[in-house]
């Protein structure tokens, strides 16, 4: 572990990679760790879905203040957390990509609510390709 202090003065903790990859275990399975990087590809039916996910990152990052690197392609979206100013993984990566996985992820269907989500059945409505 090193520790890199912010410009507020607060210190953000640099986890090393033994604790980085029992975090990602323990808490968003679906993601990785590799080259220094947080990282999540998330599944699309199509390029209109692929914006929408593009976009929905867009915003919690800048509502967080902490922007990760995208690709993309017709179908899929890769999400990559790095705090570059601390040169590795801290808890901002921790908390923006738990954030990602709750929003990307949600299916209003499965809750039971007013909500229905998007049709499954129907592949003219096919959004995301969840990992359930």
């Amino acid at each position: 572990m090193n520790d890199h202090t912010d410009a507020a003065g607060k210190a953000d903790r640099v986890y090393s990679e033994a604790e980085i990859l029992e975090r990602l275990k323990r808490e968003l399975p679906h993601w990785r760790y590799e080259d220094g990087w947080l990282r999540r590809k998330y599944k699309t039916h199509s390029w209109k879905s692929t914006l929408m996910v593009i976009n929905t990152v867009g915003h919690l990052a800048e509502a967080a203040w902490h922007h990760p690197d995208l690709k993309a392609s017709y179908a899929w979206v890769e999400v990559k957390l790095m705090t570059h100013v601390a040169k590795g993984i801290t808890d901002k990566d921790f908390e923006l990509a738990r954030k990602i996985e709750e929003v990307v992820q949600w299916q209003p269907g499965r809750e039971g609510g007013a909500l229905e989500g998007t049709p499954r059945t129907d592949q003219r409505f096919a959004y995301l390709k969840y990992d359930d």
